[in-house]
């Protein structure tokens, strides 16, 4: 009665190699983003909770790596065609941000218990993931100009993914340099300007083409409605770049004797996050409302309801930012309702992430799933 049961088992892990696709690395995103939100709240065990959730994440993002790299070994083909296909491709840029939660939680969880260990192993891992971060940026815009199919009326806001990963490194690189001794925290502050520049002029590029898009040819496929939340992760981690990294410079700056630039760096932060963090004000309104729409019409659950968690959890980010820097307690306040919607989002997509893996489904692909790259459940 077992004759047939290590075949089966094979041939289905098999399936599930060949099917794994970088989209998986949005569970990671969401899932980092909410361990690094939590201790924000003025509640006992939110720190405990959220550094529990991080070392889950850790977990996580160790097995999806085990995975692709047996999928490159063992699958080549599917691996390069992954390059090819005009969406899948796309979320390589979800590989550095999901390292990039972890990073940032070396600082928040892992300092305050290792010391200055911590903040080492994280600079040393940052260096790593800002690479990654511009290479994948730089890679996938390429294969969309020469390999790949697009067309204005496929657009959605997953061409942004690529791009955003560096302007996410870039507010990892805030995050870390206070931490540092000056001459370590330097090259952090100056990259993370940089970093800047290779995402957000061109996440803002995007989103104006996006906008066009959408008066010409209105929302996308059902399969991608979520994917009208993207474009609040590049306005709220750009706001969120300036912010911390704002924050870093006066300290590098006068050890350089640069120390009267200060004040424009902090006040370039203040004001350009006070900016993108209104623009997303008005993002996150249209999307949900969008998602609304799609709700009530219909809304088929896939991994890009990942997309729910991680613009909404850095623009959660951008608000405790400006609540810190500005002492306004209506951006703490908001804050917190941020993370209360944020931590329901995630349950929702998790339950159902755990739901369709355990049945499969996550890791077939039907032609609808082939032409929007995105396993589905329906």
């Amino acid at each position: 009665m077992f004759t047939g049961f290590l075949p089966a088992r094979r041939a289905a892990s098999g399936e599930v190699l060949r099917n794994f696709t970088p989209n998986w690395f949005t569970v990671t995103m969401g899932t980092g983003i909410l361990a690094l939100m939590l201790p924000h709240l003025p509640l006992a065990g939110a720190v405990r909770l959220g550094e529990g959730l991080w070392w889950l994440n850790l977990g996580l993002f160790l097995l999806l790596t085990v995975l692709s790299l047996l999928r490159l070994v063992l699958y080549p083909q599917e691996s390069r065609a992954t390059l090819r296909h005009p969406v899948q491709s796309m979320f390589l840029g979800a590989v550095p941000m999901g390292l990039a939660t972890l990073i940032n939680g070396l600082i928040v969880f892992g300092v305050p218990q290792w010391g200055a260990a911590a903040a080492t192993l994280a600079r040393d891992l940052w260096a790593f993931d800002a690479l990654l971060a511009a290479v994948v940026g730089l890679l996938v815009p390429y294969l969309m100009f020469t390999r790949q199919d697009h067309a204005l009326e496929r657009m959605t806001g997953v061409w942004l993914l690529p791009v955003v990963a560096s302007e996410v490194a870039a507010a990892s690189a805030g995050l870390i340099a206070p931490q540092l001794p000056v001459a370590e925290a330097l090259p952090l502050l100056y990259s993370g300007y940089v970093l800047f520049a290779l995402s957000v002029p061109l996440a803002l590029m995007i989103i104006t083409v996006l906008v066009l898009r959408l008066a010409q040819h209105k929302l996308p496929p059902p399969d991608l409605g979520v994917s009208m939340f993207l474009p609040l992760g590049p306005l709220a981690t750009g706001a969120l770049a300036l912010l911390q990294l704002g924050e870093a410079a006066p300290r590098v700056l006068s050890a350089q004797e640069l120390g009267d630039l200060a004040p424009t760096f902090t006040g370039l932060g203040l004001a350009g996050g006070l900016i993108l963090w209104g623009f997303g004000a008005w993002w996150l309104a249209l999307a949900t409302l969008t998602t609304g729409r799609f709700v009530r019409t219909g809304l088929p659950f896939n991994l890009g309801w990942w997309g729910l968690t991680f613009p909404l959890g850095v623009y959660t980010a951008a608000t405790y930012a400006l609540g810190t820097l500005t002492r306004l307690s209506a951006f703490t306040t908001l804050g917190h309702i941020l993370v209360g919607v944020l931590a329901g989002l995630w349950f929702l997509v998790a339950a159902r992430t755990l739901h369709g893996a355990l049945r499969g489904h996550l890791f077939q692909t039907p032609p609808a799933a082939r032409e929007t790259g995105l396993p589905r459940v329906s």
